[in-house]
């Protein structure tokens, strides 16, 4: 006996037991925590196979089915069961047998219970449940709520006394009871998960198919999605002809369809919902087709998503009929697009949310589409709500009402009236004149300022060309130089000594030199002319209307034909500068062709002539309050661009009494005013819709 204890040390018995229990306290931490099956069933038989020095060990799972699913192992190669299928057999009725009974067992190597389990010794192919391994099984029932749910069976080594045996069966029956905790606990969170979803669900599918508007739809299945599914994002693009479009983003009121962002996210929908799979990617594009890959790797480098989810909406179909054959394609409504930003993990949960969210979605947008195709849909539903028009109580105020707009629409149609086309203006002296510059120089000197009043041949600037001077003088000493030359000629000639050939040879000098000097005396005349017109005169008398001149002019170069000033002469004649807009052009040609005919008619019958143009109103901007009048005097065969105002034509309109009945003293060349063209008559409806009704016909009518 004391040998015995003496071959056992007391300390190394102590630090197994403190290892043993720090193994169950570890254990049980793994039973109250919140790790995946799969984290779980890892840590709990890593710590058991420690525990019991075994070789191996196993965690077999049942499926709804009744068959095995192996979840987590260790060493399980070293049983050798793969090598032999009579063996794998034998084996998975010995489990089934502790399945059954949900009590552990010890099954020594080569060996079986002697019970075949429910069915009797053997299944039906006469194989008996065995351990058809070299390693003792310890076995143990994975229960949750008195339920086996799983078996965990460990590869030791054979040998041992029978109490040591024993002892590793009470063992993993302990630590199977903590494994039942664990299932219990995540059992019941699952359940409390699945509460939460389904009230979650109940939610998103009332909200969901709450509206009818396709817009409103997918702006709701955006939030609430994103709710249950419990993701970062999540999208909805409604297709509209092959392309999908962004609508709705969960947490965006607005959405900037000219974002990098939005337009990528639109073309990734689009070649999904092209191909009609759905796109689960979280990185990886090597199986993918190119136009998918280039879509999803364009729209991840400018989203920055880790993970991208694209599914596919399409609009529910009939189950197919026993002899149906061929079904129609699918109708793809758009894509429904789930993005997670931080992580790329996608747990079976979420997945089965995204599915779930997906096909109420296809139902809800297939039923808002329907709904909003409907002929003419917003006029039955306008109709719906004002219901309560033909009410008995309210039935008379409502023939009233309609008959008193029945009547105001026929006189809108029958009714005449004056129909006039206004534009914009300026008021003008007729006897007004644009001065140029008339060579290239510097504007030395200014000698009026704006509103100065100047005669005709007033100096108004002084300009300075310093090549022009040298030119000049060049020109100057070469015709005095000519004239030397051939005064000298001509003296020569009159020498009673020289011979015949001299006589000639001076005679053709003296006309070479003459014709230098003639040469350069005009060219000479013409410069002195460049030189007057350095100096700027008025030629007409007036007034100075350029603004802010020596601004604008003082030591500045300016080039021959420059704009330089405007003098005009606001004591004589004025009229109108009228800028119509082209697009109102043809009623005012019109109108004018047609008194053109009537002024022929007339003139044939001998009737007194009428005015040859049309009668144009117009006020002053700083006179409203007094309309005067005009004719139409000419229309510029031309249209302008004039800034905001588009393209227009001018129109130059003769003020009566030559506008000196104006009334106003302080009228300034420039002034603006509103002009009015009378066109004739027109029904009132035209007169007052006439802008909307060219927008019809050129924006609307004229592309069908």
């Amino acid at each position: 006996m004391s040998s015995a204890s003496s071959a056992f040390d007391p300390e190394l018995i102590d630090q197994t037991r403190q290892q043993l229990r720090t193994l169950v306290h570890e254990i049980e931490g793994l039973s109250r925590s919140e790790l995946s099956p799969g984290e779980f069933y890892e840590g709990f038989l890593n710590r058991v196979v420690s525990a019991l020095a075994a070789v191996g060990g196993a965690i077999w799972s049942l499926d709804e089915s009744g068959r095995f699913k192996l979840i987590y192992q260790m060493n399980l190669k070293e049983t050798r069961l793969a090598e032999s299928e009579a063996a794998q057999q034998q084996h998975g009725l010995l489990l089934r047998n502790v399945a059954g009974s949900g009590q552990g067992a010890l099954i020594a190597p080569h060996s079986g219970t002697g019970e075949a389990g429910q069915d009797g010794n053997t299944n039906g192919d006469g194989v008996a449940a065995a351990n058809p391994t070299d390693f003792l099984l310890v076995l143990g029932a994975l229960k949750s709520d008195k339920e086996v749910q799983g078996v965990v069976e460990i590869f030791q080594r054979p040998g041992s006394r029978p109490t040591v045996e024993r002892g590793y069966l009470r063992f993993l029956s302990q630590m199977c009871e903590l494994a039942g905790d664990y299932l219990k606990t995540r059992n019941l969170r699952l359940f409390a998960d699945r509460q939460l979803m389904w009230s979650q669900l109940e939610l998103f599918t009332r909200l969901a198919h709450e509206s009818l508007d396709p817009k409103q739809a997918a702006y709701t299945i955006a939030n609430e999605g994103r709710r249950l599914i419990g993701c970062d994002r999540v999208t909805v693009a409604l297709r509209n002809g092959k392309k999908c479009r962004v609508v709705a983003v969960s947490g965006q009121e607005t959405i900037d369809q000219r974002s990098n962002t939005v337009s990528q996210l639109g073309k990734l929908a689009t070649v999904v919902v092209a191909g009609g799979d759905p796109l689960w990617y979280t990185g990886d594009t090597a199986n993918l087709p190119p136009q998918i890959e280039k879509a999803v790797e364009s729209y991840a480098d400018e989203a920055h998503s880790k993970l991208v989810a694209v599914l596919p909406l399409a609009r529910p179909q009939p189950e197919p009929e026993e002899n149906e054959l061929d079904r129609p394609p699918p109708d793809f409504l758009g894509a429904l697009i789930v993005e997670q930003i931080s992580e790329d993990t996608l747990t079976e949960s979420m997945r089965r949310r995204v599915d779930v969210v997906s096909e109420h979605s296809s139902l809800a947008l297939a039923n808002a589409r329907e709904h909003n195709d409907l002929f003419l849909m917003p006029v039955w539903r306008s109709i719906g709500k004002l219901s309560w028009i033909v009410q008995a109580r309210t039935l008379p105020k409502t023939l009233a009402i309609a008959g008193a707009v029945l009547v105001l629409l026929i006189a809108m149609f029958v009714l005449p009236w004056k129909y006039e086309l206004s534009g914009k203006g300026t008021l003008e002296p007729v006897n007004r004149q644009d001065i140029f510059a008339g060579v290239d120089g510097v504007v030395e000197q200014i000698k009026v300022h704006n509103g100065q009043s100047v005669k005709k041949g007033d100096v108004l600037l002084k300009l300075r060309n310093e090549d022009l001077g040298a030119q000049i003088t060049k020109v100057a000493g070469d015709l005095a130089v000519a004239e030397v030359q051939q005064a000298a000629a001509e003296r020569a000639l009159h020498d009673a000594h020289l011979t015949r050939e001299d006589r000639d040879r001076l005679d053709g000098q003296a006309r070479q030199y003459g014709e230098a000097a003639r040469s350069a005396e005009q060219q000479l005349e013409l410069l002195r002319n460049k030189e007057d017109e350095l100096t700027i005169r008025s030629p007409i008398a007036g007034e100075v209307i350029t603004w802010q001149i020596a601004d604008k002019l003082l030591n500045r170069p300016v080039e021959r034909g420059q704009l330089l000033l405007t003098v005009a002469d606001p004591t004589k004649a004025w009229e109108l500068e009228v800028h119509m807009p082209e697009d109102r052009m043809g009623a005012v040609v019109e109108a004018q062709n047609q008194l053109d005919e009537q002024k022929k008619k007339w003139a044939a019958e001998g009737k007194p002539k009428p005015d040859a143009m049309l009668p144009v109103s117009f006020i002053l901007a700083t006179d409203p309050g007094n309309r005067h009048q005009g004719l139409l005097k000419e229309i510029h065969k031309g249209a302008n661009v004039m800034g905001e105002e588009g393209n227009v034509v001018l129109l130059r309109v003769k003020i009566q009494n030559d506008g000196h009945d104006l009334g106003l003293t302080d009228v300034r060349p420039g002034a603006t005013v509103t002009a009015k063209v009378d066109c004739g008559k027109a029904s009132l409806g035209y007169v007052l819709f006439h802008d909307v009704i060219a927008f019809i016909q050129s924006k609307v009518l004229f592309r069908f």
